[in-house]
């Protein structure tokens, strides 16, 4: 019996090059990540990689959009039924739980930070996802603005704190993180 390859739809190409270049990205950062990697990982020619986004920088956008919209539905799966303090601790769970779990994402996210910094391009996307994230729970929460500084300025801390393989589960509680996460469970 001969077999049959199975041909991709163009959309599931394009998901398959973002989660590869997702992985790449997150790894080695704009200007290191390698298109020929992500290529390969893909299952897909460089040269097709360049036709479906252009470039490497706008792969690169695409995948923090990407990332920032699953850190958007992570906020709204969590937060769903749910309003005011209760929205804020369940969107601190699972936020914590998606970049401890999935650890490519938060290094996506600071890789992503970093980028910003030298270019507009990046920075603009950056600031356009984060202020998605930002709407969302200020309209949810119906928190005041202080609380919702606290709440971001908290979900960074964690971010550093998770960049060194802290965990809040794993950690001895007289640590100096645990301390800091500590504090950080108390201001949610």
């Amino acid at each position: 019996m001969a077999h049959v390859a199975t041909r991709q739809t163009a959309e599931a190409r394009r998901e398959a090059v973002l989660e590869a270049a997702r992985h790449e990205f997150a790894r080695h950062g704009l200007h290191g990540a390698s298109t020929d990697t992500i290529a390969r990982r893909a299952g897909i020619s460089q040269p097709y990689l360049f036709r479906l986004f252009g470039s490497k920088k706008e792969l690169f956008l695409a995948v923090n959009d990407a990332c920032m919209a699953r850190t958007l539905d992570t906020f709204r799966s969590a937060a769903s039924g749910k309003s005011g303090a209760d929205a804020l601790r369940a969107i601190g769970d699972a936020y914590r739980n998606l970049i401890e779990d999935d650890r490519s994402m938060l290094q996506g996210q600071l890789q992503a930070y970093a980028a910003s910094v030298e270019d507009d391009d990046v920075r603009a996307g950056v600031a356009r996802g984060y202020g998605r994230l930002v709407d969302y729970v200020e309209a949810v929460s119906g928190a005041d603005p202080q609380t919702i500084s606290r709440f971001f300025a908290t979900g960074m801390l964690l971010n550093v704190l998770a960049a060194m393989d802290y965990s809040l589960s794993r950690e001895p509680r007289d640590s100096w993180a645990a301390r800091l996460a500590e504090g950080c469970i108390e201001a949610e």
